[in-house]
């Protein structure tokens, strides 16, 4: 049975609440690794950039919405009151930010500072990575054409480098901000040159497959550290492939049917592996692709037999572009299993479930692929 009243409408007051535990955590943390000391030297006069950055790491750890309206969100009286702050304007906002990144590089090495000498870390090993941010303005000077992780290549973008200290700290401690098409080969030195300095004598430094090369792997090296990377599969491959069951394969993984063989090479170790949950998945993936490259095909097809233009997905959209279409599919000349088998033979190379890594260390096969936290490619 109901025991209190209830309210069956709520009304609308000028009531606001934000978690106080937060802020409390913030101010204590920022104390306590001298970040005054970090930023302060960086903006001496008008509003007070320590307690501004409080407000805004507090915005951001609570709710986290675009910077707009993180000055909405701190220009209440209750939180100003908190922060010690008087009104600014939103452009006073976006200066301290704008001072904050012309002084990244000097920031983030002080912030490196307090962080090593405060804390003992167990090791120094590394993860580092890369991804991409979508821009949905012009202004960025950074903002450029690339390779689009979010599916956007029409919109320009910048990349970030991020390295963190590996399991079991997991603290990251570099991170870079780089041109929209800036390759990851080259991103890797821009990220792992902020941070080398720091990190113990054979500390292993862990990345994908998309920033590895023979240049890369050397500065490793020759800094007297370690890597584990991942390595893009080559023809050399395909012999090893070929032959995978006759060699005596180690079981890494039951549960994910996960083969490897390990290869000793003259300066570094490759761990070959098959996996079968990872060649059904790309498998499905190519049998959708042979799909849609098929039901593509009708429908250009059906536009050529009918003379009408193509489809404005196939179709160049460019007033300063003349194009003039001669288009024949093969579907005239072939039925729907042949034309599925001619994408099969494209589409399927063989390679489905095998992946490789490589290291300047000696790992084992199950060492090597949880080091590097992926059991797919």
């Amino acid at each position: 049975m109901q025991q209190k009243l209830r309210t069956y409408e709520i009304i609308p007051n000028e009531n606001i609440c934000f978690p106080v535990g937060t802020i409390v955590a913030v101010n204590q943390l920022y104390g306590i690794l001298d970040f005054p000391t970090v930023f302060g030297k960086h903006k001496k006069n008008g509003i007070d950039i320590n307690n501004l950055l409080k407000a805004l790491v507090s915005y951001k750890l609570t709710d986290n919405f675009s910077i707009s309206k993180a000055h909405d969100w701190i220009n209440r009286d209750e939180v100003l009151d908190i922060f010690d702050l008087e009104d600014f304007s939103e452009r006073t906002l976006y200066r301290v930010l704008e001072t904050l990144g012309n002084n990244r590089e000097t920031i983030i090495s002080d912030i490196q500072d307090r962080l090593f000498d405060r804390y003992d870390f167990e090791h120094t090993n590394i993860n580092v990575d890369w991804t991409s941010i979508v821009l949905h303005g012009d202004k960025s000077p950074l903002g450029k054409y690339g390779y689009s992780r979010d599916h956007r290549p029409d919109k320009k973008q910048i990349t970030l480098g991020i390295a963190e200290l590996a399991d079991p700290i997991n603290v990251p401690i570099a991170i870079t901000v780089e041109p929209g098409n800036l390759h990851d080969q080259k991103h890797f030195r821009k990220t792992y040159q902020q941070v080398n300095k720091r990190l113990k004598q054979g500390s292993l430094v862990v990345f994908d497959k998309g920033a590895h090369s023979i240049e890369n792997t050397a500065m490793i090296m020759a800094d007297d550290l370690q890597y584990l990377t991942a390595r893009k599969l080559n023809k050399s491959d395909d012999k090893i492939i070929a032959n995978f069951g006759n060699y005596s394969l180690e079981i890494v993984d039951s549960e994910d049917g996960i083969y490897g063989l390990k290869i000793v090479k003259p300066s570094s170790f490759n761990y070959f592996y098959f996996s079968e949950k990872l060649q059904k998945e790309q498998l499905e993936s190519r049998a959708r692709k042979i799909m849609r490259q098929i039901e593509e095909a009708k429908e250009i097809q059906q536009s050529i037999d009918k003379n009408k233009k193509l489809p404005k997905k196939f179709r160049i959209n460019n007033v300063l572009v003349d194009v003039v279409y001669s288009l024949q599919t093969k579907l005239t000349d072939l039925d729907e299993e042949e034309a599925i088998k001619l994408l099969e033979e494209h589409l399927i190379t063989g390679r489905e479930g095998f992946f490789c890594l490589k290291s300047s260390k000696n790992l084992t096969l199950k060492q090597a692929l949880q080091t590097s936290g992926k059991k797919t490619q």
